[in-house]
């Protein structure tokens, strides 16, 4: 799959994201997640992981709702699951971040564990190469910026307008300007969609409700 088709997986999955940063709630330290995103093990950068299997093991229940999985296939992609796969499971092996990730779903309604992993997989991967998110402090933020925001949660000590600016400094993907724009265009026709679902749902519900 090329880049631009992936960004589009990801805004067809996406809710608004102006939404998701008005729900989002207080949440661990950039800090915090970014050293255990630094600490990745090596069986989870190994090429020939099983995206759907590690979903699996991870995410339980919860992998069903893992689009990554679907374009595994590609390198980025894996990998980029792969380490948002790690962030959630270091929680069991190395202690649960403060507050924990599952708090995100649970006080906002808006994020979650496997929505986080897929932003990393489907939003961050295809523009910045994960193993740079390793090695590169300013990608390594970019990618724990993002996993918060989609886990439900602002960075610790950080209010709405301090952590979108935070983020949209280190945005790979608004660099490249001809992606940026493509992808403006898929969030356009995402919310349309979404905004037309939302209405047959409505209308369906007012008929059945006369009938």
């Amino acid at each position: 799959m090329t880049v631009d088709e992936l960004l589009a997986a990801w805004a067809a999955l996406a809710g608004d994201e102006d939404v998701q940063w008005a729900t989002a709630h207080p949440g661990p330290s950039v800090a915090s997640v970014a050293a255990r995103l630094a600490a990745v093990p090596r069986p989870f950068l190994d090429d020939g992981v099983s995206v759907p299997a590690l979903a699996g093991d991870v995410l339980g229940g919860s992998a069903a709702a893992l689009v990554a999985q679907r374009h595994s296939g590609v390198p980025a992609v894996r990998l980029g699951a792969s380490i948002g796969l790690w962030l959630v499971a270091s929680e069991e092996q190395l202690g649960a971040f403060d507050p924990p990730l599952a708090y995100g779903a649970s006080a906002t309604g808006a994020g979650s564990a496997a929505l986080a992993v897929d932003a990393l997989a489907l939003r961050v991967a295809p523009v910045a190469d994960p193993l740079d998110w390793i090695a590169d402090d300013d990608r390594r933020e970019e990618a724990v910026r993002t996993f918060l925001l989609w886990s439900g949660f602002l960075p610790a000590g950080e209010d709405v307008e301090a952590a979108r600016a935070a983020l949209a400094a280190r945005d790979s993907l608004a660099r490249n300007r001809v992606l940026a724009e493509g992808y403006a265009e898929h969030r356009h026709r995402a919310e349309i969609a979404r905004r037309l679902a939302d209405a047959r749902a409505r209308e369906a519900a007012a008929r059945y409700s006369t009938e």
